[in-house]
């Protein structure tokens, strides 16, 4: 695999509930935020790779994945693959969404942030790609 590259864009989505106080980041921190979430999972990710690889030593593609942080939860929630960018086999694809399930966002902010990560797995790469924060648009004010 090789370095992969990643784009998120945050969109702020729901509004707060009154009375309650949530960590409001700023784009970049939100994008490095999220980042050093998947990031934790990057093992379970390069083994799904490693797996494949197994059974079809020809194995590459990438794989684009998008998903919600939930506001005031943090939960990362709604991952799905982007069928349009992605090119790698679907069960890897699925391998994937499995290894992101049940991360969160910590602490949670404000607005909900809307992301797409994509990785690139290339046979013969010598090491598991680790998101890079990409340029991101500015999460709008939370709804009052």
């Amino acid at each position: 695999m090789t370095k992969s590259s990643i784009s998120l864009a945050l969109v702020s989505l729901a509004a707060l509930s009154a009375g309650c106080s949530y960590y409001a980041r700023g784009p970049e921190d939100y994008a490095k935020d999220t980042q050093q979430v998947l990031e934790t999972r990057a093992a379970d990710i390069k083994n799904c790779y490693d797996g494949l690889l197994k059974t079809d030593a020809t194995t590459a593609g990438r794989v684009t994945i998008k998903f919600m942080v939930k506001a005031e939860t943090g939960d990362i929630a709604n991952v799905e693959v982007d069928p349009a960018n992605t090119t790698a086999p679907e069960s890897l694809s699925m391998c994937v969404i499995n290894a992101l399930q049940g991360l969160k966002l910590a602490p949670p902010d404000e607005r909900n942030g809307i992301a797409t990560f994509t990785w690139d797995f290339q046979v013969g790469a010598a090491a598991m790609p680790m998101p890079t924060a990409p340029d991101a648009a500015p999460p709008m004010a939370p709804v009052q």
